[in-house]
This record gives structure tokens, C-alpha cells and sequence, in this order.
């Protein structure tokens, strides 16, 4: 069991969406949280709130994860004040919405940048104090676009498939090395944050779009409970074994399920983060 009270909570990209629901809610637990955002206004405001109605107390950074002098350099800033990290959530996220031969490479590369690489910059600035502790909890908040692909997001896909196999390699690394360090990847469905608004679902009581609460309160739990890998809706579970099926049975069957038409009418969010 890992404990969320008492414990200091990094949250990246915390100023909105699940990353502010899980900082506000760490604090109502009783956490000392720290806000990671580039929306330095809006991470403050996060803070601010979280102090003004929680037990614990919060406080807020700007920080672009994709910047690895920055992260070392915030991460000095944030163990002199508030000591080591002993829970860190990677949510920060960006996402395109174009397809393939739309995509610049600027975007191709923030993509990979904010989603994947920054994985590493941050959790390798705090893993060290976790495994000399000998206790932590690591989340990497992924997609269900990391375990199967789909249209109009080629980059996004892919950084998604590079977080889950991040989490996992992670975990058995810990699992020999510092047993007490846990890890949680968590692979949800399109989520009401606005990130991904005008994405749809042909079945929504199969694979309804989640809302951003339930997801949150789903993380915490996993952490809590040590759980390894959370996978929203249920039906998601089932990708492992549709994908025993030939190739060309599998793409029809996703598309009856309309998961390769999801994201024909996505508008999405400038600047949106997970």
C-alpha cells in the first residue's frame, strides 16, 4: 500500500484537466503537492486552491518537461524546499490531431518531446532519491493509443506506445533493483478534459468517453492500492486478445467499434495537456 497523506506529490502539467483534479485531490488527502505546468498563471491558481480548501499545501512551477536543463533545475528548486518526491505523476501531454502527411516536424518532435522523452528527464531527476529511500511510487499517465493505433494521431501513437513501454521496462528494472519503488501506467480512453474535444464513441455504454473525475479517482486508488496498470473503459482490456485475431479481423472489428473513426470530427484544444 502506498499512503498519498504525509507525502510529497509531483504532478506534471497540473494546471488543468486530470493533472489539476489529482494535485487538488492529493492535497485534500493531505499531501504536499508540487505543480508542474508551462502555464505558469494557471499552475498558481491550481496551487492557491488546493491550499485554500485542502489539509496539505501545494505549490506551483513553471516548468516545459521537455527541457531537461530545466527539469534538473526545478528539481533542485523543489527537493531544497520541499524535500524528495516520494509520489511522481507524469501527466503532461500534448497531442496533434492531424494526420500523418499534415504534420510538421516541429510538431512531430514536441510530441515526442512532452509525451516520451520528458519521461525520462523527469523521473530520472527524482528515481534516485526513491531508490535511496527505498520506497516511491512512479505513475506514468499513457492512452489506450498506447496499446492499439489509430488515424489522425501517428505521433501521438507512438510516443503513447513509448510511455507504456517506459512503464514497463521501469518496473522491471525496480522490481530487482529497488523493490520498494512502485509503478503505475494508466491507459485511459478519450477523457472529457478537452483535449481531445470532437472525438466520439459509436457505442458509449461499451466504450464511453470518461470523465476526467472518474479518471482521477481512478489513479489515486492505484496508487494507493500499488496497483500496476490501470486500463479505462473495461472493454479496452480486451485489445490483448482481439489482437490474436488476424490483422485484417482486427481492423474490422475496430472499426465496427468505430475506434478508427474517432478522431475524424477532433477539434481539440490549443496547448491542451493530459
Amino acid at each position: 500500500m502506498t499512503t498519498i497523506n504525509t507525502k510529497h506529490v509531483l504532478v506534471t502539467g497540473a494546471a488543468s484537466g486530470i493533472g489539476r483534479l489529482l494535485a487538488l485531490r492529493c492535497v485534500e488527502l493531505g499531501a504536499t503537492v508540487t505543480i508542474w505546468d508551462l502555464d505558469a498563471a494557471g499552475g498558481e491558481a491550481v496551487a492557491e486552491t488546493a491550499t485554500a480548501r485542502g489539509s496539505g499545501r501545494a505549490r506551483a512551477f513553471a516548468c516545459d518537461v521537455s527541457d531537461r536543463e530545466q527539469v534538473r533545475a526545478r528539481a533542485t528548486e523543489v527537493s531544497a524546499e520541499a524535500g524528495p518526491v516520494d509520489i511522481l505523476i507524469n501527466n503532461a501531454g500534448v497531442v496533434s490531431g492531424d494526420e500523418l502527411l499534415a504534420l510538421d516536424d516541429e510538431r512531430v518532435e514536441r510530441t515526442f518531446a512532452v509525451n516520451a522523452l520528458a519521461l525520462f528527464w523527469v523521473t530520472k531527476a527524482f528515481l534516485p532519491a526513491m531508490v535511496a529511500g527505498g520506497s516511491g511510487h512512479v505513475v506514468t499517465v499513457a492512452s489506450a493509443a498506447g496499446l492499439m493505433g489509430s488515424p489522425r494521431l501517428t505521433d501521438y501513437t507512438a510516443s503513447k506506445f513509448a510511455a507504456v513501454g517506459f512503464n514497463e521496462a521501469l518496473r522491471l528494472e525496480l522490481k530487482h533493483s529497488a523493490p520498494g519503488v512502485k509503478t503505475t501506467v494508466v491507459c485511459p480512453f478519450y477523457i472529457d478534459t478537452g483535449m481531445f474535444a470532437g472525438a466520439k464513441t459509436r457505442f458509449p455504454h461499451l466504450i464511453p468517453i470518461l470523465r476526467e473525475e472518474e479518471v482521477a479517482g481512478r489513479v489515486l486508488r492505484a496508487i494507493q492500492h500499488d496497483t500496476p496498470q490501470v486500463v479505462m473503459p473495461w472493454m479496452v482490456r480486451t485489445l490483448p486478445a482481439a489482437r490474436l485475431l488476424p490483422v485484417g479481423v482486427f481492423e474490422r472489428l475496430a472499426g465496427f467499434f468505430g475506434t478508427t473513426a474517432a478522431m475524424d470530427e477532433f477539434t481539440g484544444r490549443a496547448g491542451a495537456v493530459t
